[in-house]
């Protein structure tokens, strides 16, 4: 069954997508019900601390590349996908802030060490039903980011509803809208526990389907990670593009590309793909860190970006039309070769970057690991307040462990390394 969003009003929204799970009074300021969700979002201290999380590199890690050009952390991530976002969602007719708020708080339920420290997490929280960074970027949302209360009585009982943000910026920032018993190679954006509140933004949408505002934050941040994390890698030294010259090099990044990225493309065609993206103009053959370098390396994560964006853009609108697409109104269309183009610039920083650094990524694990294991132990004084009263409020271990995980998952990267030591770890 569809959503009665589909059916929006002339703005491109219905009232219901502008409702908030606890119901708040009027607020007098004349602003837009996603224009607040934007604001609670890029004003709230989960978003900050991704300043302080892992992207490329660990944020604070002993780089040359620092003294040119700082290298980007989760946050400013989150900052270039919610500016590309925004521009895409704008010129397809849905709310620019809606998108934005998306984009922003995409990444929001990241833990320290990126999808590294996520797969330590996940393995430490089976017991709890696991752990995946979408799933916890709704929990976040709904219920750890003290924002708001909800009042006393039925069916929330005066809890905290987090940033009670509304049903439309919920479902657009839900990029796995399932739980993990229906988890899609690994995949899921909803605990357990969170299955309320994802049941009120999901009310009568067919299950598993995203709102297009979803999908546009989705290729969003597909399109800022692989051109910006390869950029960056570039500027830290672990990429030398004069060895993508190199057809059996391209092969090794291609086979990456299509284990972790695209399963389901032919290999030949993924070189084929990989040696005529190398042949644009725009692609520089070396990079020397000198003015004249950065300028061109500047050119070309742009060019890329435009490239990404006008491809779905172009796409989608010979599919639609050109009325505003909102929310089950339409499929954002992103043509094959855009999808091959992305993939081939994922794998390559996966290629040079997590393959080759993988004895410093194991370390990292085993840090988060002890950190669980030491931080169950003590609990809850090992505790900050907040999860503390989660702890001692859990009526069993399931809970008990999900407090704790949900503590070390607000971590930066480096006060996590800082409390692992402080507690005694050994890694």
């Amino acid at each position: 069954m569809t959503s009665t969003s589909t059916h929006p009003s002339p703005g491109g929204y219905a009232r219901r997508d502008r409702e908030r799970w606890a119901r708040e009074p009027a607020k007098r300021r004349d602003r837009t019900a996603f224009e607040r969700d934007r604001a609670r979002v890029l004003h709230s201290a989960a978003l900050r601390r991704l300043a302080a999380k892992t992207q490329v590199a660990s944020p604070g890690a002993d780089s040359a590349a620092d003294t040119v050009q700082s290298l980007r952390t989760r946050l400013t991530h989150s900052l270039e996908c919610a500016q590309v976002g925004r521009e895409l969602g704008k010129s397809l007719g849905c709310d620019p802030d809606l998108v934005e708020a998306a984009c922003l708080s995409h990444d929001i339920g990241h833990p320290p060490f990126g999808h590294n420290g996520e797969a330590a997490l996940d393995v430490v929280a089976r017991p709890c039903g696991g752990f995946e960074g979408n799933a916890q970027s709704l929990r976040v949302l709904t219920r750890l980011e003290p924002k708001s209360f909800a009042p006393d009585g039925p069916p929330l009982y005066g809890r905290s509803v987090g940033l009670n943000l509304t049903r439309a910026a919920l479902d657009a920032a839900m990029k796995y809208p399932w739980p993990l018993a229906e988890a899609v190679n690994g995949k899921f954006g909803i605990y357990d526990d969170d299955m309320p509140v994802a049941a009120w933004v999901r009310e009568g949408v067919e299950p598993g389907r995203t709102c297009f505002e979803a999908q546009v934050m989705d290729w969003s941040d597909d399109v800022a990670y692989s051109v910006h994390d390869l950029e960056d890698a570039l500027v830290a030294g672990h990429i030398d593009f004069a060895r993508l010259a190199d057809p059996a090099e391209r092969r090794l990044v291609a086979t990456t590309a299509a284990k972790l990225y695209c399963p389901d493309a032919d290999l030949a065609e993924l070189e084929e793909r990989f040696a005529a993206l190398l042949a644009e103009p725009y692609w520089p053959d070396r990079y020397e860190g000198t003015p004249r370098s950065l300028a061109a390396l500047k050119n070309l994560t742009s060019t890329l970006i435009g490239r990404f964006c006008m491809a779905a853009e172009t796409a989608t609108r010979a599919a639609y039309g050109d009325r505003p697409l909102t929310r089950y109104a339409a499929e954002l269309i992103v043509p094959r070769v855009q999808r091959l183009e992305n993939a081939l610039l994922k794998g390559i920083t996966a290629h040079y970057v997590w393959i080759s650094h993988e004895e410093v990524r194991a370390r990292q694990r085993t840090l988060i690991t002890e950190l669980a294991e030491l931080t169950l132990a003590g609990a809850p004084g090992t505790l900050e307040p907040g999860f503390r009263a989660a702890f001692e409020d859990a009526p069993d271990d399931a809970g008990r462990l999900r407090a704790v995980v949900d503590q070390i998952a607000s971590l930066t990267d480096l006060s996590a390394m800082a409390r692992h030591r402080l507690l005694g770890g050994t890694a």
